[in-house]
């Protein structure tokens, strides 16, 4: 699809002189010029209806999210703060949608003077998956809070210092997620596809082939793989050393199932990310541990809630 209209879009091509035209449209670009030249139009309705089906399920998000609550608000039934929460959640849902085209744009523009495979910014890749995240942990946030009782703690040192490194280690594994999108970006998963060393060596001597140096960072695939492979290392210590602090202090048997299951999702997404990595980075692997990054982002913010500091 390279185009975006609200609603008009919301109708596929029904008759074969739809889809051909929807499809001469693809041809104009050069992901089909360069990439797809030989695509035959049933592989573009595939492919097509892959796009479809994620920009429908944006808009049910969206209305699953404006509906109940423009409901919940004219009942009465939000505190001040929770409208306050309502109003930024619902924000962001619009926010990720122009964010969503705004992403898939920068795949679709001509590049007179490179003749790499047309890809959308990793960049932008980045920054609509870092939106849909803050997204998610805002809206599981809201529900924790809500949902579960909150435990009663001593405010001791060691809480304290547990607390604390939860939260950091949260935005670890956040870091380590939204680092992802520029691993996937750049095809960065099949540079060195080797574990633990790339290649040869620890550090490979290309991490730092761009001028200035700091571009590395963000557009050298050699780079974006050893920041990827250090971020989910540090994370999965990280939280293994929490889940040794927890155990040194009496808590609540949810509070300890939270930990629990957060150590054993981290050794799970290491042994996803290396399979995926040696086997040249499957779909379904890929796939795979792209949920496994949310589903530990998910318990690591379980885990802060749970040691969350009771208002007076």
């Amino acid at each position: 699809m390279v185009d975006w209209h609200l609603i008009k879009e919301m109708k596929p091509p029904t008759s074969q002189e739809e889809w051909e035209a929807e499809f001469q449209k693809y041809q104009q670009f050069p992901e089909f010029k360069i990439l797809n030249h030989d695509m035959t139009l049933a592989e573009f309705k595939f492919i097509w209806y892959m796009e479809y089906s994620h920009r429908m399920w944006g808009r049910l998000v969206g209305l699953a999210y404006i509906l109940p609550a423009a409901y919940f608000w004219r009942k009465g039934w939000l505190s001040r703060g929770m409208k306050g929460r309502v109003l930024a959640l619902c924000g962001l849902v619009c926010f990720q949608g122009l964010l969503g085209w705004y992403m898939v744009k920068s795949g679709l523009e001509e590049k007179p003077d490179s003749y790499d495979i047309p890809r959308v910014s990793q960049y932008r890749l980045a920054a609509h998956l870092g939106s849909a995240l803050v997204l998610y942990c805002a809206s599981l946030w809201t529900s924790l809070s809500l949902l579960l009782p909150q435990h009663k703690l001593p405010e001791t040192r060691q809480l304290l210092r547990l607390r604390r490194f939860a939260h950091g280690t949260a935005g670890l594994v956040f870091l380590t997620a939204l680092s992802g999108a520029f691993v996937a970006g750049l095809d960065a998963g099949l540079v060195y596809n080797s574990f633990p060393k790339m290649g040869e060596s620890w550090i490979p001597e290309d991490v730092f082939t761009f001028s200035p140096i700091l571009r590395n960072v963000f557009e050298n695939p050699t780079m974006v793989q050893f920041d990827h492979r250090v971020l989910g290392i540090s994370s999965v210590t990280a939280i293994t050393v929490l889940y040794f602090l927890s155990r040194r202090i009496p808590l609540p048997r949810r509070t300890r199932m939270a930990a629990v299951t957060l150590l054993a999702l981290a050794y799970t997404q290491v042994g996803l990310g290396i399979s995926t990595l040696l086997m040249y980075v499957p779909t379904a692997l890929a796939a795979s541990h792209q949920s496994g990054s949310l589903a530990l982002l998910s318990v690591s913010l379980w885990l802060m809630n749970e040691l969350r500091r009771v208002p007076k």
